[in-house]
């Protein structure tokens, strides 16, 4: 390399380098995603995501003001009582002292109080509702594991569905550029008068409908980007680039194996039983209301009658009391037994939709599995056809450069090979989301 032009190569990386402006080839290569950095940054990013984790935050705070239950209770009361007339009450010691009225209280009277409350017993209801809180965070968990298994699914089909996009746009391209050259050959065969007009527009015809299949692949595939962007809540405009994945790789296809990966993994399993844990909480929390609540109570008092209750002739300046109090409610006419017999129902009822659940991921890893058959069966048999398809575009051109056939032979040829190759595309594309759908029907991404 000459020294000159290498000086100022390394001159130019250095002042790109130092303000910061990525290289060319560098900004390129890093924009282009592969399928696992598009899960990791969906996983960062987005925004349903990140509401699903903010339920894990409430649920945490729902269990500290479950365990709060457990301590004591402070709160205080201030209170003032004006009376229309100055409370009395007669003495009388006949014959020494006749009927007096004495003075037993003032109009004006204060009071402040201290009180602190520890429950003892509430029939397990604190137990039972801190229980409950606990089981909160474990469903909020699970939901934002639920929400990352389908948000992986959704990056995973906005990701070929760019792929799938860009194969469609690449065979239209290709059908274009063939249908112009074959074009160009017929202008030059009609202008020598070797084929009449309407071969000629056949082929402009033909090639108009190439032109406007090729406008709607460009627009797809615009339009499969700004999904991708949308679930990796990136700008919707956002230029992107995914690296070619779609490829046969070819899987095992026994039920018998994924089945029992799908009833241990899957998060609405694990959900539903979490939902059973919760209603034997809550059947729990119901039945407390059969037992008497206890609480012991203090209070400290101080009272008098002014505004500084420094107690006065007929109170005392402060004072304490303490208690043990017992409170039941022991007949409602049943409605303790039938919110009881509410929450068993509600058991009954999780339980019979897990074998409804267990019923539909049976099928849904059987419709995995069934797709995946049918794609490992047409890829091999698509791929065959576009070689057939390419050699019998190129028998029909050679015949027709030749004049030993006619145009029309040439056009359903190049209309044979574009299907060959949409079918072929399509099927890579199938076998792939299929594959992913597996995935996560077993409980995985």
């Amino acid at each position: 390399m000459n020294p000159g032009r290498q000086f100022i190569g390394m001159v130019m990386v250095f002042f790109f380098c130092f303000m910061g402006v990525p290289l060319p080839g560098l900004a390129e290569e890093k924009g282009v995603y592969t399928l696992e950095k598009s899960i990791e940054e969906a996983f960062s990013n987005n925004w349903s995501l990140k509401a699903k984790a903010e339920k894990i935050t409430q649920a945490e705070q729902v269990k500290k003001q479950a365990r709060a239950e457990f301590f004591p209770k402070l709160s205080t009361s201030y209170g003032y009582t004006r009376l229309s007339e100055t409370p009395t009450t007669q003495f009388s010691l006949p014959p020494l002292v006749p009927p007096t009225e004495i003075a037993v209280g003032a109009k004006d009277n204060y009071q402040w109080k201290g009180t602190i409350t520890q429950p003892l017993f509430t029939g397990f209801a604190l137990r039972s509702s801190y229980d409950l809180a606990k089981l909160g965070i474990d469903q909020s968990l699970l939901e934002v594991a639920l929400e990352k298994m389908d948000l992986a699914l959704r990056v995973k089909e906005a990701y070929f569905g760019i792929l799938k996009a860009d194969k469609a746009l690449d065979v239209a391209q290709k059908a274009v550029a063939a249908l112009e050259s074959h074009v160009k050959m017929a202008q030059n065969f009609y202008d020598v008068g070797m084929i009449p007009v309407n071969e000629l527009l056949k082929a402009e015809v033909e090639l108009s409908n190439s032109r406007h299949d090729l406008v709607r692949a460009q627009s797809a595939s615009r339009l499969a980007r700004a999904s991708f962007n949308t679930v990796l809540s990136r700008p919707i405009e956002a230029p992107v680039e995914v690296e070619d994945i779609l490829v046969y790789k070819g899987v095992g296809c026994a039920l018998q194996e994924y089945l029992p990966k799908a009833l241990k993994n899957r998060p609405e399993i694990k959900a539903i039983d979490l939902a059973i844990a919760q209603a034997d909480q809550q059947i729990r929390l119901t039945k407390s209301k059969n037992y008497p609540e206890i609480a012991f109570t203090y209070d400290y008092i101080k009272e008098g009658d002014d505004m500084g209750v420094s107690g006065d002739a007929y109170h005392d300046a402060n004072r304490w009391e303490a208690g043990v109090g017992l409170t039941w409610t022991f007949w409602e006419w049943g409605k303790t037994h039938y919110a009881v017999k509410e929450k068993q129902s509600l058991k009954k009822q999780l339980l019979h939709e897990k074998k409804a659940l267990e019923d539909r991921i049976l099928l849904e890893v059987k419709n995995a599995l069934l797709d995946l058959e049918v794609a490992r069966k047409d890829i091999p048999t698509t791929k065959k056809a576009v070689e057939q398809a390419e050699e019998n575009l190129r028998v029909s051109e050679e015949r027709y450069k030749v004049q030993a056939t006619t145009s029309t032979e040439v056009l359903d040829a190049q209309t044979l090979l574009t299907q060959a190759r949409s079918n072929y595309y399509d099927a890579l594309y199938n076998h792939n989301l299929a594959k992913a759908r597996l995935k996560r029907a077993i409980g995985e991404y």
